[in-house]
C-alpha cells in the first residue's frame, strides 16, 4: 500500500473543492512553506499550491506564516551585526514611468537613513527593475551579507536580490513563464525585512491587498510598516492620483488618503529613458513627473519615520532632505 507524502495535505487544504477546500490557519502556512524552503515537496506539489494560492489569493495568516518561515530560514545567514534603518521592498517593475523612487531611496542615503533594499530581477518582459536600473546608474549590488553590512555602513544604501536573499524562493519566481503567472513569493517576500530594520516600506498594486499586508505586518509584530499603492506596485507615490496608505503603528491599524499633488494626469512617456535619472540627481534637468514623484515619495517616508503628521509637514521634510542629497553619488 503506498503511504501519502507528508506534504499532501497542505495540498489538501486548499483544493478539496467548492465546500472543502479553506485557507491555511498561520500554523499551516508556516509548516508548509518550511517544508517548501528546505526541499521537502515535490516539484508537481509546489506548482499546485502555489497556483491555488494565487487563485483565492493569500489572507493575512498565510502572508506573515510564510514570510516568518522564510524569515527563519534564513536568519543563519544574516549576520547580526547589520543595521538597517528602512526596509525597501521592490518586486514590481515599472513599465509606465520610471523608477524615480530610486532616487527617493538613494536621497535617504544621504541623509544618514540605512535603507536595505530587496527585490526580484526580471520577471515579466516589458519592465524596468531595481537591480538592472542601479547597475546603469553606477550602484554595484551587493553580492553577499559581507557587502551589504560594508555598503549600508559606508554608502547608508544597499540592494540584494532574491537570489542572494533566499535562493530557494528566486527558484519559485523564476518559474513565472512557466506558471504563466507570478506566485505568492512577490507578494509575501516584501514583508520579509531580513535586517530587522524598524521602518518596513512596502508598496503593492491591487488596493484590496492593503488590509491583508497590513494585518500579516501586524502578526509579524512589526511596530512602523506602511503600505501604499505605489506607481506600477512599487514603493512610488504617484502625483497624479489620490495616495492611499495603509499603516501599522505600535499594533494600530490606520487608513491614510493625501490628495494628489496634480488636478489632471500627465503624459505618458513613449519611452522609459534611465539616463534621465541621473541627470534629474544632478540637476542638469528638472523632470517635472520625476520631482513630484520623488517629492511625495520622500513624504510618505516622512509619515512612516515620524517625520510628521500631515502632508504639508511630511512634504515639507521632503524638501529639506532633497535640498541635502550627495549630487556626486551617481555616475
Amino acid at each position: 500500500m503506498s503511504i501519502e507524502h507528508p506534504f499532501a495535505p497542505y495540498v489538501r487544504i486548499l483544493g478539496k473543492g467548492r465546500k472543502g477546500s479553506r485557507s491555511y490557519t498561520y500554523e499551516e502556512a508556516h509548516t508548509a512553506m518550511g517544508m517548501i524552503l528546505r526541499g521537502e515537496v515535490e516539484d508537481v506539489q509546489l506548482g499546485a499550491v502555489m497556483m491555488l494560492l494565487r487563485v483565492k489569493e493569500e489572507n493575512a495568516e498565510e502572508l506573515s506564516g510564510f514570510a516568518q518561515a522564510t524569515r527563519e530560514h534564513i536568519q543563519d545567514r544574516i549576520p547580526n551585526s547589520i543595521q538597517a534603518d528602512l526596509d525597501w521592498s521592490s518586486y514590481a517593475g515599472k513599465r509606465r514611468q520610471l523608477p524615480w523612487y530610486l532616487l527617493a531611496a538613494l536621497c535617504l542615503a544621504d541623509n544618514g537613513i540605512k535603507v536595505f533594499m530587496h527585490g526580484a530581477d526580471g520577471h515579466t518582459a516589458g519592465r524596468l527593475y531595481s537591480k538592472q536600473v542601479l547597475e546603469e546608474l553606477g550602484v554595484t549590488i551587493s553580492g553577499n551579507w559581507q557587502d551589504a553590512e560594508d555598503r549600508l555602513n559606508r554608502d547608508h544604501f544597499c540592494f540584494m536580490d532574491m537570489s542572494v536573499l533566499c535562493p530557494e524562493l528566486q527558484k519559485i519566481i523564476d518559474l513565472r513563464n512557466t506558471f504563466g503567472l507570478r506566485s505568492p513569493v512577490h507578494s509575501f517576500a516584501r514583508l520579509l525585512n531580513p535586517t530587522n530594520a524598524p521602518f518596513v516600506s512596502q508598496g503593492i498594486f491591487h488596493p484590496g491587498y492593503g488590509p491583508s499586508h497590513q494585518k500579516a505586518a501586524d502578526l509579524l509584530d512589526y511596530k512602523h510598516l506602511s503600505i501604499i499603492k505605489g506607481d506600477g506596485g512599487e514603493c512610488e507615490y504617484s502625483p497624479e492620483s489620490q495616495f492611499k496608505m495603509h499603516h501599522c503603528f505600535n499594533g494600530e491599524l490606520i487608513e491614510e488618503v493625501w490628495p494628489a499633488l496634480w488636478e489632471k494626469r500627465g503624459i505618458k512617456p513613449k519611452t522609459l529613458e534611465v539616463e534621465l535619472l541621473a541627470q534629474h540627481w544632478k540637476g542638469d534637468i528638472t523632470h517635472e513627473y520625476g520631482q513630484d514623484a520623488i517629492r511625495g515619495t520622500l513624504a510618505y517616508i516622512a509619515r512612516l519615520m515620524g517625520k510628521g503628521v500631515t502632508q504639508e509637514e511630511c512634504l515639507t521634510q521632503a524638501d529639506a532632505w532633497w535640498q541635502a542629497r550627495n549630487i556626486a553619488r551617481l555616475r
